[in-house]
Protein backbone atom coordinates (compact mmCIF):
# COMPACT_ATOMS: atom_id res chain seq x y z
CA UNK A 1 0.00 0.00 0.00
CA UNK A 2 2.96 2.70 0.85
CA UNK A 3 4.28 1.93 -2.75
CA UNK A 4 1.15 3.95 -3.92
CA UNK A 5 1.56 7.16 -1.87
CA UNK A 6 3.53 10.09 -3.57
CA UNK A 7 6.79 11.47 -2.15
CA UNK A 8 6.62 13.23 0.82
CA UNK A 9 6.32 16.83 -0.86
CA UNK A 10 8.72 18.73 1.72
CA UNK A 11 11.69 15.98 0.87
CA UNK A 12 12.16 17.78 -2.60
CA UNK A 13 13.19 21.29 -1.06
CA UNK A 14 16.46 20.44 -0.24
CA UNK A 15 18.64 22.00 -2.78
CA UNK A 16 16.86 25.15 -2.44
CA UNK A 17 16.18 25.06 1.65
CA UNK A 18 20.75 24.93 1.49
CA UNK A 19 20.61 28.11 -1.07
CA UNK A 20 17.78 30.02 1.59
CA UNK A 21 20.40 29.02 4.48
CA UNK A 22 23.33 30.22 2.85
CA UNK A 23 22.26 34.25 2.44
CA UNK A 24 24.12 36.22 4.66
CA UNK A 25 21.43 37.49 7.32
CA UNK A 26 20.05 33.73 7.46
CA UNK A 27 17.06 32.04 6.48
CA UNK A 28 13.62 33.32 6.59
CA UNK A 29 11.51 30.03 6.85
CA UNK A 30 7.83 31.03 5.23
CA UNK A 31 7.28 27.63 4.01
CA UNK A 32 5.83 25.23 6.35
CA UNK A 33 2.93 26.94 8.03
CA UNK A 34 4.24 26.02 12.09
CA UNK A 35 3.88 28.44 15.03
CA UNK A 36 6.85 29.67 16.26
CA UNK A 37 5.16 32.00 19.07
CA UNK A 38 5.30 31.18 22.86
CA UNK A 39 2.33 29.20 23.76
CA UNK A 40 0.34 30.82 26.11
CA UNK A 41 0.68 30.64 29.94
CA UNK A 42 -2.85 30.17 30.59
CA UNK A 43 -2.32 26.43 28.75
CA UNK A 44 1.36 25.81 29.85
CA UNK A 45 0.10 26.22 33.66
CA UNK A 46 -3.16 23.68 32.64
CA UNK A 47 -0.54 20.76 30.98
CA UNK A 48 1.64 21.15 34.02
CA UNK A 49 -1.02 21.01 36.27
CA UNK A 50 -2.34 18.21 34.93
CA UNK A 51 1.62 16.10 34.44
CA UNK A 52 1.11 14.19 37.03
CA UNK A 53 -2.18 12.04 35.84
CA UNK A 54 -0.48 8.15 35.75
CA UNK A 55 -3.63 6.16 34.40
CA UNK A 56 -4.82 6.05 30.70
CA UNK A 57 -6.69 8.55 29.26
CA UNK A 58 -10.23 8.26 28.11
CA UNK A 59 -10.48 8.29 23.92
CA UNK A 60 -13.68 10.44 23.94
CA UNK A 61 -12.32 12.76 26.51
CA UNK A 62 -12.92 14.34 29.55
CA UNK A 63 -16.77 15.65 29.64
CA UNK A 64 -15.07 19.10 30.22
CA UNK A 65 -13.16 19.22 27.57
CA UNK A 66 -16.14 17.93 25.48
CA UNK A 67 -17.72 20.72 27.08
CA UNK A 68 -15.37 23.40 26.45
CA UNK A 69 -15.47 22.39 22.45
CA UNK A 70 -18.80 22.66 22.56
CA UNK A 71 -18.69 25.92 24.20
CA UNK A 72 -16.07 27.46 22.01
CA UNK A 73 -17.40 26.69 18.60
CA UNK A 74 -20.74 27.94 20.16
CA UNK A 75 -19.11 31.63 21.33
CA UNK A 76 -16.22 32.05 18.73
CA UNK A 77 -18.33 30.82 15.03
CA UNK A 78 -22.04 30.44 16.16
CA UNK A 79 -22.48 26.90 16.20
CA UNK A 80 -25.85 25.42 18.06
CA UNK A 81 -27.37 22.62 18.80
CA UNK A 82 -24.05 20.09 19.03
CA UNK A 83 -24.09 17.99 21.62
CA UNK A 84 -21.06 17.10 23.83
CA UNK A 85 -21.23 13.24 22.53
CA UNK A 86 -21.00 14.80 18.87
CA UNK A 87 -17.04 16.13 20.13
CA UNK A 88 -14.46 13.44 20.26
CA UNK A 89 -10.50 15.13 20.46
CA UNK A 90 -8.18 14.05 17.92
CA UNK A 91 -4.34 13.49 18.51
CA UNK A 92 -3.63 16.37 16.29
CA UNK A 93 -5.45 17.02 12.76
CA UNK A 94 -3.85 15.43 10.84
CA UNK A 95 -3.46 12.12 12.38
CA UNK A 96 -7.52 12.49 11.78
CA UNK A 97 -7.61 13.48 8.29
CA UNK A 98 -4.47 10.74 7.31
CA UNK A 99 -6.48 7.84 8.79
CA UNK A 100 -10.40 8.94 8.87
CA UNK A 101 -11.24 7.02 5.46
CA UNK A 102 -9.41 3.86 7.15
CA UNK A 103 -11.09 4.20 10.50
CA UNK A 104 -14.36 4.38 8.35
CA UNK A 105 -13.86 1.28 6.59
CA UNK A 106 -13.59 2.67 3.37
CA UNK A 107 -11.79 0.90 0.22
CA UNK A 108 -11.27 0.21 -3.29
CA UNK A 109 -15.15 0.34 -4.17
CA UNK A 110 -15.20 3.93 -2.34
CA UNK A 111 -14.69 7.09 -3.50
CA UNK A 112 -13.39 10.19 -1.69
CA UNK A 113 -13.62 13.91 -3.17
CA UNK A 114 -10.88 16.51 -2.07
CA UNK A 115 -10.51 20.19 -3.67
CA UNK A 116 -7.93 20.67 -7.05
CA UNK A 117 -6.13 22.64 -4.92
CA UNK A 118 -5.44 20.74 -0.96
CA UNK A 119 -3.80 19.54 1.68
CA UNK A 120 -2.25 16.81 0.42
CA UNK A 121 -3.21 14.69 3.16
CA UNK A 122 -6.84 14.33 1.92
CA UNK A 123 -5.48 12.07 -0.70
CA UNK A 124 -2.90 10.04 1.32
CA UNK A 125 -5.57 9.44 3.54
CA UNK A 126 -7.56 7.88 0.77
CA UNK A 127 -4.71 5.73 -0.77
CA UNK A 128 -4.06 4.49 2.83
CA UNK A 129 -7.84 3.05 2.78
CA UNK A 130 -7.43 1.73 -0.81
CA UNK A 131 -9.94 4.32 -2.14
CA UNK A 132 -10.40 6.04 -5.17
CA UNK A 133 -9.41 9.96 -5.25
CA UNK A 134 -11.46 12.31 -7.27
CA UNK A 135 -10.53 16.55 -7.18
CA UNK A 136 -13.15 18.47 -7.38
CA UNK A 137 -14.00 22.12 -6.42
CA UNK A 138 -17.69 21.50 -7.46
CA UNK A 139 -20.64 19.09 -7.01
CA UNK A 140 -21.63 19.64 -10.69
CA UNK A 141 -18.42 17.91 -11.64
CA UNK A 142 -19.26 14.67 -10.32
CA UNK A 143 -21.88 13.71 -12.09
CA UNK A 144 -23.42 10.82 -11.17
CA UNK A 145 -20.88 9.43 -8.74
CA UNK A 146 -22.10 9.17 -5.29
CA UNK A 147 -18.76 9.12 -3.07
CA UNK A 148 -18.08 8.03 0.21
CA UNK A 149 -17.13 10.96 1.59
CA UNK A 150 -15.98 14.82 0.49
CA UNK A 151 -13.81 16.67 2.13
CA UNK A 152 -13.48 20.57 1.95
CA UNK A 153 -11.60 22.98 3.15
CA UNK A 154 -13.10 27.06 4.46
CA UNK A 155 -10.81 28.82 4.62
CA UNK A 156 -8.17 26.83 2.34
CA UNK A 157 -4.98 25.88 2.91
CA UNK A 158 -3.15 26.70 0.27
CA UNK A 159 -5.02 29.82 -1.33
CA UNK A 160 -6.98 31.11 1.61
CA UNK A 161 -9.91 31.02 -0.13
CA UNK A 162 -13.37 31.71 1.31
CA UNK A 163 -16.16 29.31 0.24
CA UNK A 164 -19.37 30.98 0.94
CA UNK A 165 -22.82 30.09 2.59
CA UNK A 166 -24.30 29.19 -0.62
CA UNK A 167 -21.74 26.97 -1.47
CA UNK A 168 -21.33 25.15 1.38
CA UNK A 169 -25.21 24.82 1.52
CA UNK A 170 -25.10 23.53 -1.99
CA UNK A 171 -22.37 21.33 -0.85
CA UNK A 172 -24.39 19.69 1.57
CA UNK A 173 -27.70 19.36 0.57
CA UNK A 174 -26.03 17.29 -2.62
CA UNK A 175 -24.45 15.22 -0.02
CA UNK A 176 -27.50 14.58 1.37
CA UNK A 177 -29.25 12.88 -1.33
CA UNK A 178 -26.65 10.72 -2.27
CA UNK A 179 -25.86 10.19 1.61
CA UNK A 180 -22.23 11.16 1.20
CA UNK A 181 -20.31 12.38 4.36
CA UNK A 182 -19.34 15.93 4.14
CA UNK A 183 -16.24 16.50 6.23
CA UNK A 184 -15.02 20.22 6.43
CA UNK A 185 -11.36 21.10 7.39
CA UNK A 186 -12.05 24.22 9.42
CA UNK A 187 -8.20 24.54 11.03
CA UNK A 188 -8.04 28.49 9.91
CA UNK A 189 -11.86 29.15 10.54
CA UNK A 190 -10.72 31.79 13.08
CA UNK A 191 -8.21 33.69 10.81
CA UNK A 192 -10.81 35.53 8.02
CA UNK A 193 -9.40 38.85 6.91
CA UNK A 194 -11.38 40.53 4.22
CA UNK A 195 -14.17 37.74 4.70
CA UNK A 196 -15.86 36.12 7.62
CA UNK A 197 -15.51 31.98 7.06
CA UNK A 198 -18.57 29.93 8.23
CA UNK A 199 -18.64 26.77 9.82
CA UNK A 200 -19.81 23.84 7.57
CA UNK A 201 -22.19 23.57 11.12
CA UNK A 202 -23.52 26.80 11.14
CA UNK A 203 -27.41 26.75 11.37
CA UNK A 204 -27.08 28.54 8.25
CA UNK A 205 -25.70 25.90 6.05
CA UNK A 206 -26.89 22.93 7.78
CA UNK A 207 -30.60 24.06 9.09
CA UNK A 208 -29.26 23.07 12.27
CA UNK A 209 -29.17 19.65 11.28
CA UNK A 210 -25.49 17.76 11.60
CA UNK A 211 -26.42 14.40 9.92
CA UNK A 212 -23.80 13.21 7.91
CA UNK A 213 -21.28 16.11 8.45
CA UNK A 214 -18.34 16.16 10.48
CA UNK A 215 -16.02 19.63 11.26
CA UNK A 216 -12.39 19.12 11.98
CA UNK A 217 -10.81 21.57 14.05
CA UNK A 218 -7.11 22.03 14.94
CA UNK A 219 -5.40 24.17 18.02
CA UNK A 220 -2.34 24.23 16.48
CA UNK A 221 -2.76 27.42 14.56
CA UNK A 222 -5.41 29.45 16.99
CA UNK A 223 -3.22 28.37 19.66
CA UNK A 224 -0.31 27.71 18.82
CA UNK A 225 -0.20 24.13 19.89
CA UNK A 226 0.98 22.49 16.84
CA UNK A 227 3.80 20.62 19.31
CA UNK A 228 1.14 19.19 21.56
CA UNK A 229 -0.66 17.44 19.01
CA UNK A 230 -4.39 19.23 19.77
CA UNK A 231 -7.43 18.70 17.94
CA UNK A 232 -10.88 17.73 17.79
CA UNK A 233 -13.70 16.57 14.94
CA UNK A 234 -17.51 17.34 15.69
CA UNK A 235 -20.73 16.87 14.20
CA UNK A 236 -22.92 14.28 13.21
CA UNK A 237 -22.90 12.09 16.57
CA UNK A 238 -23.27 8.58 14.95
CA UNK A 239 -20.37 9.27 13.13
CA UNK A 240 -18.62 10.03 15.96
CA UNK A 241 -19.81 7.25 17.59
CA UNK A 242 -18.66 5.06 15.04
CA UNK A 243 -14.95 6.82 15.36
CA UNK A 244 -14.80 6.47 18.99
CA UNK A 245 -15.31 2.90 19.15
CA UNK A 246 -12.46 2.15 16.11
CA UNK A 247 -10.50 4.69 18.00
CA UNK A 248 -10.71 2.81 21.56
CA UNK A 249 -9.66 -0.30 19.81
CA UNK A 250 -6.45 0.87 17.65
CA UNK A 251 -5.70 3.21 21.03
CA UNK A 252 -6.01 6.90 19.82
CA UNK A 253 -5.98 8.47 22.74
CA UNK A 254 -5.18 12.51 23.80
CA UNK A 255 -3.07 12.70 26.54
CA UNK A 256 -4.53 13.36 29.92
CA UNK A 257 -2.10 16.43 30.04
CA UNK A 258 -2.92 17.76 26.70
CA UNK A 259 -6.65 17.26 26.83
CA UNK A 260 -6.35 19.52 30.58
CA UNK A 261 -4.13 22.32 28.10
CA UNK A 262 -7.17 21.82 24.91
CA UNK A 263 -9.69 22.83 27.45
CA UNK A 264 -7.46 25.62 28.93
CA UNK A 265 -7.46 26.85 25.13
CA UNK A 266 -10.84 26.45 24.25
CA UNK A 267 -11.94 28.14 27.39
CA UNK A 268 -10.01 31.67 27.20
CA UNK A 269 -10.56 33.79 24.00
CA UNK A 270 -8.29 36.48 25.04
CA UNK A 271 -4.63 34.42 23.89
CA UNK A 272 -6.40 33.55 20.73
CA UNK A 273 -7.01 36.88 19.91
CA UNK A 274 -3.51 37.88 20.48
CA UNK A 275 -2.46 35.81 18.50
CA UNK A 276 -4.78 36.25 15.70
CA UNK A 277 -3.81 40.09 16.14
CA UNK A 278 0.23 39.19 15.79
CA UNK A 279 -1.02 37.04 12.41
CA UNK A 280 -2.87 40.15 10.98
CA UNK A 281 0.14 42.45 11.39
CA UNK A 282 2.40 40.05 9.48
CA UNK A 283 0.07 39.63 7.09
CA UNK A 284 -0.59 43.25 6.27
CA UNK A 285 3.37 43.97 5.90
CA UNK A 286 4.60 40.88 3.71
CA UNK A 287 0.87 41.31 1.72
CA UNK A 288 2.43 44.79 1.07
CA UNK A 289 6.28 43.33 0.34
CA UNK A 290 5.35 40.62 -2.08
CA UNK A 291 3.29 42.76 -4.05
CA UNK A 292 5.90 45.98 -4.46
CA UNK A 293 8.22 43.47 -5.87
CA UNK A 294 6.02 42.37 -8.74
CA UNK A 295 3.93 39.21 -6.99
CA UNK A 296 -0.28 38.90 -8.20
CA UNK A 297 -1.47 37.86 -4.21
CA UNK A 298 -4.40 35.65 -5.37
CA UNK A 299 -7.80 34.68 -2.61
CA UNK A 300 -5.46 35.10 0.54
CA UNK A 301 -8.88 36.60 2.14
CA UNK A 302 -8.64 34.50 5.18
CA UNK A 303 -6.10 31.58 6.37
CA UNK A 304 -2.20 31.46 7.23
CA UNK A 305 -0.97 32.29 3.71
CA UNK A 306 -0.71 34.22 0.81
CA UNK A 307 -0.90 32.81 -2.34
CA UNK A 308 0.83 34.90 -4.44
CA UNK A 309 2.77 34.00 -7.75
CA UNK A 310 4.76 35.87 -10.98
CA UNK A 311 3.78 34.21 -13.81
CA UNK A 312 6.17 31.75 -13.79
CA UNK A 313 6.60 28.39 -12.87
CA UNK A 314 6.61 28.15 -9.10
CA UNK A 315 10.20 26.08 -9.10
CA UNK A 316 11.66 29.34 -10.88
CA UNK A 317 10.07 31.75 -8.05
CA UNK A 318 11.16 29.45 -5.35
CA UNK A 319 14.83 29.70 -6.67
CA UNK A 320 14.15 33.52 -6.70
CA UNK A 321 12.92 34.00 -3.35
CA UNK A 322 15.92 31.29 -1.94
CA UNK A 323 18.19 33.12 -3.23
CA UNK A 324 16.93 36.11 -1.22
CA UNK A 325 17.24 33.38 1.89
CA UNK A 326 13.33 33.21 1.72
CA UNK A 327 11.67 30.08 1.47
CA UNK A 328 8.30 28.95 0.77
CA UNK A 329 6.29 26.39 -0.32
CA UNK A 330 5.79 25.40 -4.36
CA UNK A 331 2.11 25.51 -5.57
CA UNK A 332 2.35 22.06 -7.15
CA UNK A 333 2.43 20.51 -3.64
CA UNK A 334 -0.71 21.05 -3.94
CA UNK A 335 -2.15 19.74 -6.76
CA UNK A 336 -1.59 21.05 -10.91
CA UNK A 337 -3.18 24.02 -10.64
CA UNK A 338 -0.55 25.35 -7.95
CA UNK A 339 2.28 25.06 -10.70
CA UNK A 340 2.69 29.48 -11.13
CA UNK A 341 1.54 29.74 -7.29
CA UNK A 342 3.93 29.79 -4.69
CA UNK A 343 2.77 29.07 -0.61
CA UNK A 344 3.74 32.03 1.66
CA UNK A 345 3.17 30.93 5.44
CA UNK A 346 2.78 33.98 8.29
CA UNK A 347 4.19 31.64 10.48
CA UNK A 348 7.81 33.96 11.42
CA UNK A 349 8.63 35.88 14.03
CA UNK A 350 8.02 39.72 13.62
CA UNK A 351 12.01 39.94 12.82
CA UNK A 352 11.80 37.63 10.25
CA UNK A 353 9.03 38.54 8.96
CA UNK A 354 10.97 42.16 9.07
CA UNK A 355 13.76 40.69 7.09
CA UNK A 356 11.90 39.30 4.22
CA UNK A 357 10.08 42.51 3.47
CA UNK A 358 13.64 44.66 3.39
CA UNK A 359 14.88 41.54 1.33
CA UNK A 360 11.88 41.62 -1.43
CA UNK A 361 12.49 45.45 -1.15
Amino acid sequence: MSAALPVFPWDTLAAVTATAKSHPGGIVDLSVGTPVDEVAAVIREALAAASSASGYPTTAGTAALRASAVAALNRRYGVTGLAEQAVLPVIGTKELIAWLPTLLGLGADDVVVVPELAYPTYEVGALLAGARVLAADSVTQLGPESPAVVFINSPSNPTGKVLGRDHLRKVVEWARERGTLVVSDECYLGLGWEEVPTSVLHASVSDGDHTGLLAVHSLSKSSSLAGYRAGFVAGDPDVVAELLAVRKHAGMMVPTPVQAAMLAALDDDAHEQEQRQRYARRREVLLAALRSAGFTVDHSEAGLYLWATRGEPCRTTLSWLAERGILVAPGEFYGPRGAQHVRVALTATDERIAAAVERLS
